[in-house]
């Protein structure tokens, strides 16, 4: 497909109003879903395809994958099945297969669709065909009403045609017929190439240039074209990404650092008065650390450890280096819980040492056992949630940031807390172990530590998945562990009952366990709570006086109770395995036998057969894997993590090979070219969208 004049040529940057082969009522529609300019539009990328060129006879049989069917409508009408209204359409082969029936398309709560559709209509259908009752139907379809001028060679029928992702108002045929009239008015040298000439020269691709990759991804001849497509602007994608990435990791070495790290006689200190030794892979870990702290560089390190594996100890040795210079440490954590958590953890170990540890949260300021300090006696190390990046006048002279389960912050808040000292060195902990890509595309501009074993001394944890389980069984196995001593945890997915899910609640089932174990003192946490409450219940669990814990989510990070042996998480379904596993990471703390019972709703066949991972492995890097397929990248780590927004086509599991490649034409270009001053780098600067690489690359 080539550019035709007469009409103006359009290039990436012009606005939508000056493609004049679209109309007017499209263009509404395409500005209304927030498409303004022409790369607005041809970013916008078909989720799939359909083969119009020759369709099979309809099936005989439900199917097992959804299927493109062309076909005749010989009835419509309004129906009731009890109290449910739906409007269904009787759609004949259009092909005359002489054993082929009709398929009933139904619309069940939108009455309007009766109005959408006439005998005699052609229309293509796509979607899953299930049976019922001896006769066939599709439940609310992909479809499209193919006008009579349409049976020969067209957008819409006799080749593979795109099926673009809709919402927002958006409607297939005009989205489908405004795509091609904008690529027929596109300016080839108008499209700035993004991937460097090395990848263009050895490519065997078909695909040459990014303008092909559009015309190709859009109205393809072949899948082979598609895929070629599909795959040069996945490149692009995961290239732009790098390039930030290590735009990003210049930054930061760049910047002049301070030296923020003592002898480590008080490192040693503390460590040759532990009851126990600490782990290769803590000693190798704290070796590397030293060593940033100890050069000039600023440090921008990520520790990275499944649960339980101890990365506080870490970030323990860590700020005893920064007390040691004579500097200060700030810790950052994203729940009142798991602040406090780590304020006591660190008060135990280093008030012997006569090192001062505060705590700042939004309601909560002290500083170990005694009152406030005054501005002239600030503590060695401030532990506190979001409540520190508002709290300047703690630090004189802070040295070293610690952010814990760094991906609940987002990278202003990171920055925010970093800005509060002079180049302070960084190190971000996460007990979400992250699969390699996703570690390349997201944490490429740090240097990683990795805890890969667990801490001598710890018990076995037994997971099972179950599904209709009998609460009075359940019940009696909570009292044979708290016969033994023992404390349970009980996690349910909503705080409050919900008319819409049928889900339960924290709230209600506390009342149930209370009912269940008389005389036993069970507790209830969630995240309503005012703090002051949160941190009473806390207390009381660590103390053993609350024996049952009830609560939501907020437990899933942080908290360390060693005698606590039970996990039970109703609706296991609802939660992403990253998440299960974080959660489970709660028992097994102590030498104690550990179980973990994950409950599904009934009917959840599917996420039974998708929990029984956890059944098999305490792997994290394989549940992650396992997780980020499920769920992608968004979910596993959440919203708030940035650098993911530029992916619309890259998969970041089955994409491996691309990102690893994408990586090694990133190096190569800043290698050759690391301010991309050069004239054929200049388009490069465009995708530089962290501030930090765009600052580099205008330094000069």
């Amino acid at each position: 497909m080539a550019p035709t004049p007469p009409h103006e040529l359009l290039t990436p940057d012009s606005p939508l109003a000056s493609a004049t082969t679209i109309g007017a009522k499209t263009r509404t529609m395409l500005h209304q879903a927030g498409m303004k300019v022409v790369r607005d539009l041809l970013e916008h990328y078909p989720r799939r395809y359909e083969d119009r060129r020759h369709f099979g006879s309809f099936p005989l049989d439900e199917t097992a994958e959804a299927v493109c069917l062309h076909g005749l409508v010989t009835d419509c009408s309004a129906k009731r099945a009890g109290y449910r209204r739906h409007v269904e359409v009787t759609v004949n082969d259009a092909q005359g297969h002489p054993l082929a029936g009709p398929i009933h398309c139904r619309w069940f709560n939108m009455p309007w669709m009766i109005k959408a559709f006439a005998v005699g209509q052609e229309i293509v259908l796509f979607g899953r065909v299930k049976e019922k009752k001896s006769q066939l139907f599709l439940d609310h379809p992909d479809y499209e009403i193919i006008e009579p001028h349409e049976n020969r060679i067209s957008l819409h029928m006799g080749r593979l045609v795109p099926v673009y992702p809709l919402g927002d108002g958006l409607v297939q045929k005009p989205l489908r017929e405004a795509m091609h009239a904008v690529l027929e008015q596109l300016d080839d040298e108008s499209v700035p190439p993004v991937l460097p000439e090395v990848a263009v020269s050895t490519t065997t691709e078909t695909i040459s240039h990014r303008a092909a990759a559009w015309r190709a991804i859009h109205f393809p001849a072949t899948r082979d074209e598609a895929a070629a497509a599909r795959r040069w602007l996945a490149l692009e994608e995961f290239f732009a990404l790098q390039l930030n990435v290590l735009m990003r990791r210049r930054a930061a070495g760049d910047r002049p650092g301070v030296i923020h790290a003592g002898s480590g006689a008080l490192l040693n200190r503390w460590r040759d008065g532990l009851p126990f030794p600490l782990t290769a892979a803590q000693n190798r870990s704290i070796a590397e650390v030293h060593g940033d702290l100890a050069a000039s560089r600023p440090m921008n390190r990520l520790l990275q450890g499944d649960v339980g594996s101890g990365k506080t100890f870490v970030a323990l040795a860590a700020a005893l280096l920064a007390t040691e210079s004579g500097h200060q440490t700030a810790i950052m954590a994203p729940t009142q819980i798991l602040a406090e958590q780590h304020y006591i953890h660190f008060q135990k170990h280093l008030t012997p040492l006569g090192i001062r540890v505060g705590l700042r949260t939004a309601t909560r300021k002290e500083q170990s056992t005694t009152p406030l300090l005054t501005s002239s006696d600030q503590p060695h190390i401030m532990i506190g949630t979001h409540a520190l990046l508002f709290d300047e006048s703690v630090f004189d002279n802070l040295g070293l940031v610690v952010i814990d389960e760094q991906h609940k912050f987002g990278v202003a808040q990171r920055a925010r807390l970093v800005s509060h000292g002079r180049t302070p060195d960084v190190l971000v902990m996460t007990a979400t172990p992250i699969p390699r890509t996703l570690a390349l595309t997201l944490y490429g501009d740090l240097d990683v530590s990795v805890l890969d074993e667990l801490p001598a001394g710890r018990g076995k944890i037994t997971t099972a998945v179950r599904q209709g389980v009998d609460l009075n069984q359940v019940a009696a196995f909570v009292r044979q562990q708290l016969d033994k001593g023992r404390q349970a945890y009980v996690v349910y997915p909503l705080v409050d009952e919900s008319e819409t899910l049928a889900v339960k609640s924290a709230t209600a089932e506390h009342k149930m366990w209370q009912g269940r174990l008389p005389g036993v003192e069970v507790g209830l946490l969630h995240g309503r709570l005012k703090p002051e409450a949160k941190e009473a219940v806390m207390t009381a669990f660590r103390s053993g006086q609350i024996r049952v814990l009830i609560s939501t989510t907020v437990i899933e990070v942080g908290v360390d109770v060693p005698n606590a042996t039970l996990m039970l998480v109703f609706n296991a379904e609802r939660f992403g395995l990253a998440q299960l596993h974080q959660l489970r990471g709660r028992v097994g703390r102590g030498a104690h036998h550990s179980y973990c019972v994950l409950v599904c709703s009934d009917g959840a066949t599917d996420g039974m057969t998708r929990l029984q991972v956890l059944e098999r492995t305490r792997d994290g890097f394989e549940i992650a894997e396992a997780d980020l397929r499920l769920r992608g990248p968004g979910e596993l780590l959440g919203e708030k993590q940035s650098g993911l927004r530029g992916l619309r086509l890259g998969d970041l599991v089955a994409d491996a090979p691309l990102i690893i490649e994408a990586r090694a034409l990133a190096e190569a270009v800043l290698q050759d070219d690391p301010e991309l001053t050069m004239t054929r780098h200049q388009p490069l600067r465009a995708l530089l969208h962290q501030p930090e690489a765009a600052a580099v690359a205008s330094a000069n």
